[in-house]
């Protein structure tokens, strides 16, 4: 029985990822341990599944394309930058999508197909685009104001045409994603 780590994505636009570089290099000029996310990387996750069987995928596949055939293209304005789990506690590093009922309403029609494949409920989804982690509390509260700076960035919109079924291969040097499906809208 063969295994993969997969997810299931909305990958970011490639003429996007210059702003977001732009907003990387600010917290790069702070001395503290991030790990970031490579621009090549950059997605908005809809579902996380971890470990699953490759047998399974077919289903799967077809549960997505069910969803996906309800949906027409649609648009997103990705502004701002937060932290999770809060300012005060900085783990993870994002940046927002504004205006997310579309990606939320999609995102929750795949979960119950989902849910009814045994996989777990997303109860507390969180429209957002990870740029990094940060690794030790050494300039928090630089990162912090940082962070409360850019939190209205305009980075700018995009058309979600497509989503993506990814295999995530875990490295020293960092996850390689690779798309095992997409999903045309």
């Amino acid at each position: 029985m063969s295994q993969v780590r997969a997810f299931l994505a909305i990958d970011l636009e490639d003429d996007l990822k210059p702003k977001i570089n732009k907003l990387i290099k600010e917290f790069k000029k702070i001395d503290t341990r991030i790990n970031y996310v490579e621009l090549t990387n950059l997605h908005l996750t809809l579902k996380f599944f971890g470990e699953i069987d490759t047998n399974g995928l077919e289903l799967l596949e077809n549960r997505i394309a069910k969803v996906m055939s309800e949906f027409k293209p649609f648009n997103i304005k990705i502004k701002g930058c937060g932290a999770f789990p809060n300012n005060n506690h900085i783990k993870v590093i994002w940046v927002g999508i504004d205006e997310d009922f579309l990606i939320k309403e999609l995102h929750d029609r795949l979960d119950k197909e989902f849910v009814k494949l045994g996989f777990d409920s997303d109860k507390k989804f969180s429209t957002h685009l990870t740029i990094g982690r940060m690794k030790s509390a050494k300039n928090k509260n630089q990162v912090k104001s940082t962070i409360e700076e850019y939190s209205d960035f305009e980075i700018g919109e995009m058309t979600v045409n497509s989503i993506s079924l990814k295999k995530s291969t875990l490295k020293p040097s960092g996850p390689i994603y690779e798309d095992l499906t997409v999903f045309e809208l």
